[in-house]
Protein backbone atom coordinates (compact mmCIF):
# COMPACT_ATOMS: atom_id res chain seq x y z
CA UNK A 1 0.00 0.00 0.00
CA UNK A 2 1.45 3.26 -0.70
CA UNK A 3 1.99 5.88 1.93
CA UNK A 4 0.37 9.32 2.03
CA UNK A 5 1.43 12.49 3.20
CA UNK A 6 -0.09 13.88 6.05
CA UNK A 7 -1.21 17.32 6.26
CA UNK A 8 0.05 18.05 9.84
CA UNK A 9 -1.90 21.20 10.18
CA UNK A 10 -5.07 20.21 9.32
CA UNK A 11 -7.99 22.38 7.75
CA UNK A 12 -7.96 22.93 4.01
CA UNK A 13 -5.14 24.13 2.58
CA UNK A 14 -6.60 27.52 1.72
CA UNK A 15 -6.54 28.24 5.53
CA UNK A 16 -2.84 28.34 5.77
CA UNK A 17 -0.64 31.49 6.49
CA UNK A 18 1.72 32.90 4.16
CA UNK A 19 4.77 34.59 4.92
CA UNK A 20 6.49 36.69 2.58
CA UNK A 21 10.17 37.96 3.07
CA UNK A 22 11.26 40.53 1.29
CA UNK A 23 14.71 40.57 -1.19
CA UNK A 24 16.18 43.36 -3.10
CA UNK A 25 16.77 42.67 -6.16
CA UNK A 26 17.95 44.84 -9.52
CA UNK A 27 16.02 44.69 -11.38
CA UNK A 28 13.00 43.56 -9.81
CA UNK A 29 11.50 40.43 -10.86
CA UNK A 30 8.63 41.32 -13.03
CA UNK A 31 7.46 37.69 -13.76
CA UNK A 32 7.33 37.00 -10.00
CA UNK A 33 5.63 39.69 -9.20
CA UNK A 34 3.17 40.05 -11.97
CA UNK A 35 2.20 36.49 -11.35
CA UNK A 36 1.81 37.07 -7.61
CA UNK A 37 -0.28 40.57 -8.48
CA UNK A 38 -2.59 38.27 -10.47
CA UNK A 39 -2.76 35.45 -8.06
CA UNK A 40 -3.64 37.74 -5.40
CA UNK A 41 -6.55 39.22 -8.02
CA UNK A 42 -8.33 35.66 -8.15
CA UNK A 43 -8.18 35.25 -5.38
CA UNK A 44 -9.96 38.32 -4.23
CA UNK A 45 -12.29 37.87 -7.30
CA UNK A 46 -12.83 34.41 -5.80
CA UNK A 47 -13.70 35.81 -2.54
CA UNK A 48 -16.32 38.11 -4.02
CA UNK A 49 -18.17 35.63 -5.87
CA UNK A 50 -18.45 33.65 -2.99
CA UNK A 51 -20.13 36.51 -0.97
CA UNK A 52 -22.44 37.43 -3.94
CA UNK A 53 -23.58 33.87 -4.00
CA UNK A 54 -24.26 33.81 -0.31
CA UNK A 55 -26.12 37.19 -0.36
CA UNK A 56 -28.21 35.79 -3.68
CA UNK A 57 -28.99 32.88 -1.30
CA UNK A 58 -29.54 34.36 1.66
CA UNK A 59 -32.14 36.94 -0.35
CA UNK A 60 -34.02 33.99 -1.84
CA UNK A 61 -34.41 31.78 0.84
CA UNK A 62 -35.80 35.04 2.58
CA UNK A 63 -38.28 35.65 -0.31
CA UNK A 64 -39.65 31.79 -0.34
Amino acid sequence: MASRSRNRRGGKPSDRRISVRAVRRDPPDLKKLSQALIALAMAQAEAEAQAEHEKVKKNHRGAA
